[in-house]
């Protein structure tokens, strides 16, 4: 009796055994099947959120909810907004971005660095804010690292979307930060720049829409930025500066034409 009890006891356990496998891998064949619709569903998706023309040259792949970008675009701007498109797909679980930017235009980096930085100079001209930020732009390998002060949050998205979409330009590295809102720090941007570019040594800067001479305030503490013909306009910078009322501290970074770094 007691080993038909064990025999019948070890049929029941391998019975349960079985049905539970069973159950598993029905619902495994239910979570692949419906994995499969998603990807079929993603796939339209992508067709459809890709379908311009910038993104021609972009392949994408669906496997599982992970979808794989690869391909080649004309600009860095395209790679990161194909990206973005799929991310914002329904059932996406994550995006691998192994897309190329293979622009026509091959520069080196020194040349790609001092085109951009011409470019950056004059961006936001018109908007009257130009002349408070200060950007530095480092280039390796066609991949672009920009630094320093914005005025403001416009300032910075402006500055980022010139480079995006700038010919040559493999990737953005964000750094630049973004000078806190103060309304004393706007007083002094202002009278700084009224001392400075009023001054009459100094007024043949206040002609160039590029607003050479920068002026960077935070808190109080103000930095010269950008570049002056010679010792004697960069001094007389500095001093306007150190005149205004309610200025903490100056720090006199302004280059001397010839002897200029990446910073703009």
């Amino acid at each position: 009796m007691r080993f038909a009890n064990v025999v019948s006891a070890l049929g029941l356990a391998l019975a349960l055994a079985m049905g539970i496998a069973g159950v598993s891998a029905h619902a495994q064949g239910k979570k692949d099947s419906a994995s499969g619709v998603n990807d079929a569903q993603i796939q339209l998706d992508l067709k459809e959120k890709l379908g311009s023309k910038r993104f021609s040259g972009v392949k994408p792949e669906v496997k599982r909810g992970v979808v794989t970008l690869s391909g080649t675009v004309e600009l860095y701007s395209a790679k990161a907004d194909a990206d973005n498109r799929a991310h914002h797909i329904k059932n996406v679980l994550s995006v691998r971005n192994m897309i190329d930017v293979a622009s026509a235009t091959e520069l080196t980096d020194v040349q790609l660095r001092d085109k951009l930085a011409e470019k950056l100079s004059y961006d936001r001209v018109g908007y009257g804010t130009n002349a408070f930020n200060s950007f530095t732009i480092g280039v390796q390998d066609g991949v672009v690292t920009l630094g320093g002060v914005a005025y403001g949050p416009m300032d910075r998205d402006s500055a980022v979307s010139l480079v995006a979409n700038f010919p040559g330009v493999k990737d953005v590295v964000d750094n630049i930060e973004v000078a806190p809102l103060s309304p004393n720090d706007d007083r002094i941007r202002l009278a700084v720049a009224r001392s400075v570019y009023g001054f009459p040594s100094l007024n043949k800067y206040a002609i160039d829409p590029a607003k050479p001479i920068r002026i960077v305030v935070v808190n109080g503490n103000v930095t010269l930025a950008g570049v002056v013909d010679n010792q004697a306009d960069k001094d007389a910078a500095g001093i306007r500066a150190n005149g205004v009322s309610g200025v903490f501290k100056v720090t006199n970074d302004l280059q001397v034409a010839g002897a200029v770094t990446s910073e703009r």
